[in-house]
């Protein structure tokens, strides 16, 4: 599947949806007076401004290297994703503080049909949206699509317990300050969980033990046991990935086999997994402190 192309389907789908979502349960909170409904709404119209964030962010990153970015322009995913975190934390704090207030003022809201069926439909329709974006994430490995996908999340499990606040609502004159507050934590949970993975490969991951074991077998199947690789960092730049390690071979190696080895070993591995690899060269005998 087509990275970029995925993305601006995903995000422009996202767009539609949302704004149609938006100004039917907006009308609902209106008509029944309801901050929970109604911050319902303008999370759901928040999904749209993330989703400008994912189309943005995808155009961005899609861009091809240049002399002042040699290895790309793919981390604005990562940037984008960061966006659309900070956009979920101030709409949650927005959304805890007019719960508070509604709450020491002793407001209650009257439900009725319209808020049970704008609920519903933006619970089918947000669940759906969010797994579309969540298959599209682990096609393609997009964070940002991903992030996009836990905002819609977020949004259905919203509305599911708006819902169920609408049908105790005569019991208790507190249930909808209660839902916003509920509503609000869920989306600082979100804003955590999207912040936390794009942080993580901003500042960089520890290769998988997986990736090690392919590497490490795909040697061993063309040199044998003998040269033992180690030392493995990558660096992965979204449209890409880098890897440097460490082999050892026989210190009376002359330069040249030595050389020859090591960029056979770098083909190899671009072929098979289509990571750019750098291998470094160091004598049978020889130490690193880390190693």
């Amino acid at each position: 599947m087509d990275r970029a192309r995925a993305g601006y389907i995903e995000g422009f789908v996202s767009i539609i949806v949302n704004i149609l979502l938006f100004g039917l349960k907006l009308w609902a909170g209106i008509v029944t007076g309801s901050i929970a409904l109604t911050a319902d709404a303008w999370h759901t119209l928040s999904d749209s401004v993330s989703s400008v964030v994912v189309v943005a962010g995808v155009r961005l990153s899609s861009r091809k290297p240049d002399r002042d970015h040699p290895f790309g322009h793919g981390r604005w995913e990562q940037i984008a994703a960061l966006i659309i975190a900070f956009i979920l934390g101030v709409i949650a704090w927005d959304f805890m503080k007019e719960s508070v207030i509604r709450f020491t003022e002793r407001e209650s809201v009257q439900f009725g049909t319209l808020a049970i069926v704008a609920t519903v439909v933006s619970i089918i329709v947000k669940e759906a949206l969010a797994r579309f974006a969540f298959y599209i994430g682990r096609k393609t490995d997009n964070v940002t699509v991903k992030a996009d996908g836990w905002h819609h999340r977020s949004d259905a499990l919203s509305s599911v317990v708006v819902l169920a606040g609408i049908f105790i609502s005569k019991y208790f004159w507190w249930i909808d300050s209660l839902l916003g507050a509920i509503i609000s934590l869920m989306l600082f949970y979100a804003t955590y969980k999207i912040a936390r993975e794009a942080i993580d490969k901003l500042l960089g991951e520890k290769p998988s033990p997986e990736l090690i074991k392919d590497i490490t077998d795909l040697i061993e199947k063309n040199y044998g046991d003998n040269i033992q690789p180690h030392h493995f960092h990558i660096h992965n730049y979204v449209a890409h990935q880098e890897l440097t390690f460490h082999i050892k071979l026989d210190k009376h190696l002359n330069i040249k086999s030595g050389h020859d080895i090591a960029t056979d070993i770098e083909t190899r591995i671009l072929d098979k997994m289509g990571i750019i690899a750098t291998v470094h060269v160091e004598p049978v005998d020889f130490e690193h402190e880390s190693d």
